[in-house]
């Protein structure tokens, strides 16, 4: 453990690390414009009021090290947060190994999917991202089924975004977001996760509105795991709306301290990390009452241990 970038925290020196940063490339901006209907990457910042990366993804990673450092956090997960930038992530974990791992977007229904997935796990990337609602199928679909094959073979994390799904950054850039909610229940996740025990899947933001169904799902399959990041105002959509230190109550009560991921959902800049998601989350654990064991898990051993290669 290396004490320069131990963090201070209501337990003591504690090592964090991120599982949830987007990766908000040249590369993804370039996407995001066409889909806006834009004609370049330093458009589609200039609509959203966000800083334009540098077309080198390399650079971008070197910036999110020195953030990463400036917070004293050691390792984050980047998100290539739409299909078709997953070089952009792995360049930035070729770049710096020990500081990052790299997961990607991906959707299981559009053609060659599964070779797609093959080729970026092939590549040194962690993690697959599935977000049934923004492509537009159900998990029960067979093209899903193979992906998950795929990424059982390389050991791989799988993510599922489930309940409501809002994306500002799309929303500020002006690009169509026609999600559909249908996709987005949490027990859709079950049969897979039962059928593939030794797969690891994270649901986000426990759920994001699906609380109950989350927890139900977790309770029932001990490969199901949670991350904690963003804002969590779904909580809203609850009555009454829970109180962040009841959500992590509930989730400490279903899925114990070893299967949630602390995470901040952090993603452009000058914005950077979003240090305020850690504060309010440190106050909620320790308003719980964990100890300092369960916070080196929550807060990053989890996803040290989720990363190992076999």
């Amino acid at each position: 453990m290396n004490p320069e970038i131990l963090k201070e925290s209501p337990w003591g020196p504690l090592e964090v690390a991120d599982s949830h940063v987007h990766f908000f490339s040249h590369g993804f901006f370039t996407l995001l414009a066409r889909q806006a209907g834009l004609d370049s990457a330093a458009a589609a910042c200039a609509r959203a009021a966000v800083e334009a990366p540098p077309e080198d993804p390399r650079e971008l990673a070197a910036r999110w090290v020195a953030e990463l450092d400036r917070h004293k956090v050691s390792r984050a997960v980047l998100l290539a947060s739409l299909p078709g930038d997953e070089e952009s992530v792995a360049q930035a974990v070729e770049a710096f190994p020990g500081r990052f791992y790299g997961w990607f977007f991906l959707n299981p229904v559009a053609q060659d999917a599964a070779a797609r997935c093959e080729q970026w796990l092939g590549r040194g990337l962690r993690g697959v991202c599935l977000l049934p609602a923004m492509h537009g199928y159900p998990l029960s679909d067979p093209r899903v089924e193979e992906v998950l094959a795929v990424a059982e073979q390389h050991n791989a994390v799988v993510f599922v975004h489930c309940g409501a799904l809002s994306v500002g950054i799309r929303a500020r850039v002006g690009a169509p977001s026609p999600f559909d909610m249908r996709f987005s229940n949490p027990v859709d996740l079950h049969a897979p996760a039962l059928r593939r025990p030794r797969l690891r899947f994270v649901i986000p933001h426990f759920g994001a509105g699906y609380f109950r169904e989350a927890l139900m799902t977790a309770s029932l399959c001990p490969n199901v795991f949670f991350d904690t990041s963003s804002s969590n105002s779904w909580t809203r959509f609850l009555t009454p709306p829970p109180s962040l230190e009841q959500v992590f109550e509930r989730a400490l009560e279903i899925a114990g301290p070893e299967r949630l991921l602390f995470g901040t959902d952090s993603s452009f800049f000058p914005r950077g990390w979003v240090g305020a998601v850690y504060e309010r989350q440190c106050e909620a654990w320790r308003n719980v009452g964990i100890d300092a064991a369960a916070a080196r898990a929550i807060f990053g051993g989890n996803l040290a241990r989720l990363m190992q290669t076999p």
